[in-house]
């Protein structure tokens, strides 16, 4: 790594000595030909919210994509409560507990929203509901679910989607939810409903790690956070850390 890039790394907090929900040890991934993580390490304890910040193009996707299984680790070892899933398929790591909400929200358009919860637990082998069915956990986080289930996902908003999206990942009762770019394209008041959702799923006990592009907005979610640049962990501590570093804040503005 360059001297003249921001390597700062403070106190982890719950990070250091706790029960991990997810564990990436130095992984390298490509998309490719193209080597995009180089050597990335993270971990979120049990019960912790943990975000991933960086530019667009920096590596997150990349790095939720290789925890979930959807891109392949060339090298490293990704661990889920201390278990090895770096070789499993996406949809074991699912059934193992992992959730996921992709950037683009990932909704089946020809599907409505109850078939997609269906089909989400069908192909990860967990219990299916009934097309009418809606667990309380989320109705309680997103009472509009239950209003739009025979709604077809083409007919959805893009924050209803992402709200769906969201949804449907915690209708397997996950232990640790990845959310990509879970903020991005809502307004101001929508970001802020999201925000308090996220805690309030960090309160059932479920780990959450974020992949989030603004540093203010990571700060009000984030026990602790990482900044990642150019496929490299730069940063590694305290939201508040991170907001007072000058170096990481200019790599982060660009």
């Amino acid at each position: 790594m360059s001297a003249q890039r921001p390597t700062t790394t403070t106190a982890a907090g719950r990070g250091d000595g706790a029960a991990m929900a997810l564990e990436l040890d130095g992984i390298h991934t490509y998309r490719g030909a193209a080597h995009i993580l180089h050597g990335v390490s993270l971990r979120v304890a049990l019960g912790e919210a943990v975000c991933l910040v960086g530019r667009n193009g920096a590596g997150k996707t990349t790095t939720i994509e290789s925890a979930m299984g959807l891109l392949s680790v060339r090298a490293g070892r990704v661990a889920l409560k201390g278990r090895d899933i770096t070789r499993l398929p996406t949809h074991e790591r699912a059934r193992l507990g992992i959730g996921y909400a992709p950037e683009d929200a990932g909704i089946f358009p020809d599907l409505t929203v109850a078939e997609n919860f269906q089909i989400c637990q069908t192909l990860a082998g967990g219990r299916t509901v009934a097309a009418g069915e809606v667990d309380e956990r989320i109705v309680t986080l997103f009472p509009e679910v239950r209003q739009f289930l025979q709604r077809r996902g083409l007919n959805l908003s893009g924050g209803q989607k992402k709200m769906v999206a969201i949804a449907r990942a915690l209708t397997l009762s996950p232990s640790i939810l990845l959310l990509d770019e879970p903020f991005e394209g809502l307004a101001p008041v929508v970001v802020g409903r999201f925000i308090e959702a996220t805690r309030r799923i960090k309160d059932m006990g479920v780990s959450l790690l974020i992949a989030e592009s603004n540093l203010a907005t990571a700060s009000r979610i984030a026990d602790r956070l990482y900044a990642i640049d150019r496929g490299e962990i730069i940063f590694h501590g305290d939201p508040e850390t991170a907001l007072g570093n000058e170096e990481v804040m200019r790599t982060l503005r660009g």
